[in-house]
């Protein structure tokens, strides 16, 4: 298993976490995620991502379950901010919340630190010196190693990286963003304030919901007993996505692999960015570990471009205001 560097820390993870939102009440029962979960750290990811709020608690009681044992060898990371209770203070980044919940994950993971421990979401309410003085004091007492964000757009991360600064607070190492593909916006400014600031992108929804998993195509029926039955693929929106992903199939197919892993691999091609995969069963663990030994060549990054332009401008050179990929 490859490693990197989690942003500017001098953590390294194993290069693909799991995303374990499917893992409990939501989705998978508690016997089957604990079998693909054996599995999965035996293959060497050992990056695990959660939240307090999946499966209402039970996706971390389940992961603690999974790595009992194997505690010193796992990277864990939880989030917080989304409501887990009714009334006030259910929600939320504030001080009173994040004390509160952090205990409660802690309890759940069965373990004393959490490795890195995100906000889920902004909280607009709370100011974010309270945010980040908050996880500084977690940090100083060891119930957490280090702190990131989710879903954070450009500005608040610069703010969080300046209000750090300033008042001398643990900051940032990850910022969590809906990132493949066939969703490039977190390009336009996102992804260069983040690597310009040593903030690594953890990528969710890799493959676009399950469009670059290659089980939607043109004149392919939907499959079944999944969310994609669903879909109304003569929506004008999901006929132009359709013909987009055949387009990309077709270079996964030139190449001789499949289109999960062309687009795994498009997305490792910059070391600051860690795909957060879904693993429900043994073929896309084996799936996703064959994207490890995949690498894009320069034509087909332009083939890429063309289908599925970046929307980052590069205004630092005079004269050019066309579409240009983000240099690595």
């Amino acid at each position: 298993m490859e490693h990197v560097y989690l942003g500017r820390s001098g953590l390294e993870v194993s290069r693909l976490c799991l995303g374990t939102m499917t893992y409990g009440d939501w989705d998978m029962d508690e016997r089957s995620s604990l079998d693909i979960l054996a599995r999965i750290l035996d293959a060497g990811i050992t990056f695990l991502d959660t939240a307090d709020t999946y499966g209402k608690g039970t996706s971390e009681e389940i992961i603690g379950k999974a790595v009992k044992g194997k505690r010193d060898d796992v990277i864990l990371a939880t989030k917080f901010k989304v409501r887990t209770a009714e009334g006030p203070n259910g929600e939320g980044a504030s001080r009173h919340r994040i004390m509160r919940q952090v205990e409660a994950s802690l309890k759940r993971l069965g373990t004393d630190y959490i490795d890195l421990y995100q906000v889920h979401r902004p909280d607009p309410n709370t100011p974010i010196d309270e945010t980040l003085r908050a996880l500084d004091d977690l940090v100083r007492q060891g119930k957490v190693r280090y702190i990131g964000c989710s879903n954070f757009e450009a500005w608040r991360m610069i703010e969080s990286l300046w209000t750090s600064e300033k008042m001398n607070l643990e900051r940032f190492v990850t910022n969590q963003l809906n990132y493949s593909l066939l969703e490039r916006y977190s390009e336009q400014e996102i992804l260069p304030a983040a690597e310009r600031h040593g903030i690594a992108t953890l990528a969710y929804s890799p493959l676009a919901g399950g469009w670059l998993s290659g089980k939607y195509r043109e004149g392919q029926p939907l499959p079944q007993n999944s969310r994609g039955e669903a879909l109304n693929l003569d929506h004008p929106a999901n006929k132009a996505k359709l013909n987009t992903v055949e387009r990309l199939a077709q270079l996964a197919e030139a190449k001789g692999v499949t289109l999960s892993q062309f687009s795994l691999a498009w997305l490792m091609r910059r070391t600051d960015v860690i795909p957060i995969v879904g693993i429900r069963n043994e073929r896309q663990l084996e799936d996703n570990l064959q994207a490890l030994e995949v690498r894009l060549t320069e034509d087909e990054l332009r083939a890429v471009d063309e289908i599925v332009a970046s929307p980052y401008r590069d205004y630092s050179k005079d004269g050019s205001f066309t579409l240009t990929k983000i240099s690595l």
